[in-house]
């Protein structure tokens, strides 16, 4: 599939490139965080992350000042296997350049998406990239194998913890999956497996 870039034109509807931050700090602490050995990891909340300068210019500045969480996704994919989204923007930052794949909320017809509308966007190491609350996403990819992915994620906080139980009252409640994220997944996912929404049908997307 072809790999568009965040800078260009067709990124427009996802979401935006964040200027105006510095991230040095932020990159330097991710690579503390060593690397699992296969798959990845996601933790909504690091406190060595959190410790940076870079937490307060996003909390203050890109989130208007809400109270918000920086933890990360780290490790070694080429798979879609799930798209989520949130009620809300989400920020990415990468200690290397890495891969997103993407699709938006109105492609989701009767509680399905086609795969074949997910576009894929590279980002450069070090560059804050605005996710939009409409875009669906999920674990990024990482461009080189040995490297693997270490993506720094700013979301409100108490986003990716426990849901709160709620008894569904419509369709849409049945793919919530923890606090502020709705989850579709591709059949052949691990997801799927343990009771997610199977909402993802086609190819399940390896850029690999």
């Amino acid at each position: 599939m072809k790999i568009y870039s965040v800078y260009d034109k067709e990124f427009a509807p996802y979401g935006k490139v964040l200027s105006g931050y510095d991230t040095t700090c932020l990159v330097k602490a991710m690579k503390t965080i060593d690397l699992p050995a296969e798959g990845t990891a996601y933790e909504p909340s690091i406190p060595v992350l959190e410790a940076t300068c870079t937490y307060g210019d996003f909390q203050n500045n890109a989130y208007g000042g809400m109270p918000v969480q920086l933890g990360m996704c780290w490790g070694h994919n080429t798979k879609l296997n799930c798209l989520e989204y949130h009620r809300d923007s989400e920020v990415n930052v990468g200690d290397t350049e890495f891969i997103l794949l993407l699709a938006k909320q109105d492609e989701i017809k009767d509680g399905v998406l086609d795969t074949s509308v997910v576009k894929a966007f590279k980002a450069p190491a070090g560059v804050p990239v605005e996710v939009y609350a409409t875009t669906l996403h999920y674990a990024p990819c990482h461009v080189n194998a040995e490297e693997g992915f270490r993506v720094a994620v700013v979301l409100p906080r108490g986003t990716n913890t426990a849901a709160p139980g709620a008894a569904p009252k419509n369709e849409e409640d049945k793919w919530l999956t923890a606090r502020n994220k709705w989850l579709l997944a591709h059949a052949d996912a691990p997801e799927a497996k343990t009771g997610a929404h199977v909402g993802l049908v086609g190819e399940n997307i390896d850029i690999a």
